[in-house]
């Protein structure tokens, strides 16, 4: 990356839903593609989650010449990685792609194992083995990741099914969180995620329901935007970013939230396809 020296720090934002995507006339403001996170740390380049929205950014990066990239996955649901087949990076000898995840217990097997199921014949044509330049690699909930660099990731699990990971990317004073997927309501979660997630800069929360719609999906693995406000209060959060939107949460819909969030906190936005943040 030229022309971005060691203080950088960028994050972009290239899917935003949860579940499925939605693309169509009334989600084109904020966008269908479904998550997706681009983070630049001077010449570093971490990617978090390839749904749907990836392969905008892998054709972007391919223009671009990166040739080296780490990409941590939340977890792996369809949602979050069913844009990986389309990543044109991870089929080009020339780049190294090094995948993260650390949600996965013993029964599930290795992240390998998981994604050979999802590019597979009948499913998919070309298997995993077609990708090249790729490495696996497993970590524990709680682990700082060893990527090396001016910037710390670190790591601990959410509450969903099968798991997820929420990250805390820090660099000098600045700092960037995800807490995506994750129901609130188990205390002692709550609490650890309240003093993972302190000071943060930015962070990105799954808001996928209201508080009136979580009650008929308690128990689905996912939030709402009053936990997200209220945890950004309780912990000092700069901007909570509401995203993980629901596939059938429309442009006007999200606009009307934007106003209803703004009147509660000053830093709150909902995260939209293309959202640019500079911390």
């Amino acid at each position: 990356m030229t022309g971005r020296n060691s203080r950088t720090f960028l994050v972009r934002l290239w899917g935003v839903r949860g579940s499925i995507p939605a693309p169509g006339a009334t989600t084109v403001r904020y966008g269908g593609e479904t998550t997706c996170m681009e983070v630049r740390i001077g010449e570093r380049v971490l990617i978090i989650d390839c749904g749907t929205g990836i392969r905008h950014l892998g054709a972007a990066m391919s223009r671009e010449g990166v040739r080296d990239v780490d990409l941590l996955l939340t977890h792996t649901h369809l949602d979050h990685v069913c844009g990986l087949p389309f990543f044109a990076p991870a089929y080009d000898k020339d780049v190294s792609v090094r995948f993260w995840a650390g949600h996965l217990g013993a029964e599930e097997g290795t992240l390998e194992d998981v994604l050979k199921r999802m590019m597979s014949p009948p499913i998919f044509p070309m298997s995993v083995c077609g990708l090249t330049g790729v490495t696996f690699n497993a970590f524990s909930p709680g682990d700082r990741l060893p990527l090396g660099g001016s910037f710390t990731v670190d790591t601990m699990l959410l509450n969903h099914p099968g798991g997820a990971i929420a990250y805390r990317i820090s660099c000098d004073d600045r700092v960037f969180c995800t807490v995506t997927d994750h129901e609130h309501g188990n205390p002692e979660i709550d609490a650890r995620l309240a003093d993972f997630v302190a000071g943060a800069d930015a962070m990105i929360y799954d808001t996928m329901y209201t508080e009136q719609e979580y009650q008929s999906h308690v128990g689905w693995g996912h939030s709402t935007w009053e936990k997200c406000l209220d945890l950004a209060e309780r912990a000092d959060v700069r901007m909570p970013i509401l995203f993980h939107h629901d596939p059938d949460r429309t442009d006007d819909e999200l606009d009307r939230l934007a106003d209803v969030i703004r009147k509660r906190h000053g830093g709150a936005m909902i995260a939209h396809q293309g959202l640019e943040l500079s911390l």
